[in-house]
């Protein structure tokens, strides 16, 4: 297990993003844990914030195939998944892959399309394959899908159903850069109209798919001590005893945090897992699987708050 090549990994990708993204420092953290640990992620935040840049700045990072879907309310299942076509040369069924078939999907604004199409993705986000015409396609252990959505706009909107949001490590919410990062932002893209692609950038793809497999083995094997796992599964049972929390986070939730546990130390060069790191990744993990009671809507208490009294209440080992 080699730390400083995993180290290597995260800054040669955050070198290429930083080429475009100003700040967005703790963002481009998570992105790159779930990436260690192969989980998806939900980008939230208000339109004109940079999420679909920073969603393939960060792709174009990776020697990986990417893809990009454009979820509208016309979007049917098929123009995701794809389907068989009848080929009459051959006299058979030829299956006609859709934009799933990649390694880094981008789902943008993926709430404008109804819950039909949004369920495509869970078998992919899931077992990373799909099903057409009752015959399994494998999508390789690589994808990963990165989706965005506006929390403002509610008009051709479709909320995410719980089982689909329960499909994503992290939902992050992407919020507004700092003085200093808006005058930057200003001064690297304020001259007009430029060409939006990988060369216009600059960005150079720095990770195989072989460098990608060994950070992810390496990430699998940091230490994770058992007065740690019990810490988890004590976040994870308070979630469901809090009186503000309808329905508490599930068993799932409580295996992601401790891999995105272990990816998460990997990414700030250790061999082992502290507090701090759950600690850390606890509200983007869990933000999107607490279902608050309606007493908790009528107090306004959010999802954050009620994790944020979590940690608080249940003590962290020493």
């Amino acid at each position: 297990m080699d730390l400083k090549v995993v180290g290597e990994i995260i800054k040669a990708i955050s070198g290429e993003v930083s080429k475009v993204i100003v700040g967005q420092a703790q963002t481009l953290t998570l992105m790159l844990t779930s990436l260690l640990c192969g989980g998806h992620i939900l980008l939230e935040g208000v339109p004109g914030s940079g999420k679909t840049l920073l969603a393939q700045a960060f792709a174009w990072s990776l020697s990986l195939k990417f893809g990009r879907i454009q979820f509208t309310p016309d979007l049917m299942p098929g123009d995701v998944l794809g389907t068989n076509l009848f080929n009459f040369q051959t006299n058979s069924f030829v299956l006609t892959p859709g934009p799933i078939f990649t390694q880094i999907l981008l789902a943008d604004e993926i709430n404008r399309t109804p819950p039909k199409t949004q369920a495509a993705l869970l078998e992919a986000m899931s077992e990373r394959s799909v099903t057409i015409d009752r015959q399994s396609h494998s999508l390789g252990e690589e994808f990963m899908v990165v989706a965005t959505q506006n929390p403002i706009e509610q008009q051709g909107t479709y909320p995410l159903p719980e089982a689909q949001l329960d499909r994503f490590l992290f939902k992050i919410n992407v919020g507004y850069p700092t003085e200093a990062e808006e005058l930057e932002i200003v001064k690297r893209h304020g001259q007009g109209p430029t060409k939006r692609d990988q060369a216009g950038f600059g960005i150079q793809a720095m990770v195989n798919q072989e460098h990608l497999a060994y950070a992810r083995y390496t990430a699998s094997q940091i230490k994770l001590s058992e007065p740690l796992v019990g810490y988890i599964v004590a976040l994870v049972r308070a979630s469901r005893r809090h009186p503000l929390v309808e329905t508490g986070a599930s068993p799932r939730a409580a295996t992601m945090l401790a891999a995105a546990a272990r990816a998460h130390a990997a990414t700030q060069g250790r061999d082992f897992v502290l507090p701090d790191d759950i600690k850390t990744l606890i509200s983007p993990l869990m933000r999107h699987r607490l279902v608050l009671s309606p007493a908790a809507d009528i107090e306004g208490v959010t999802a954050d708050q009620a994790i944020a009294e979590l940690i608080n209440q249940v003590p962290a080992p020493r």
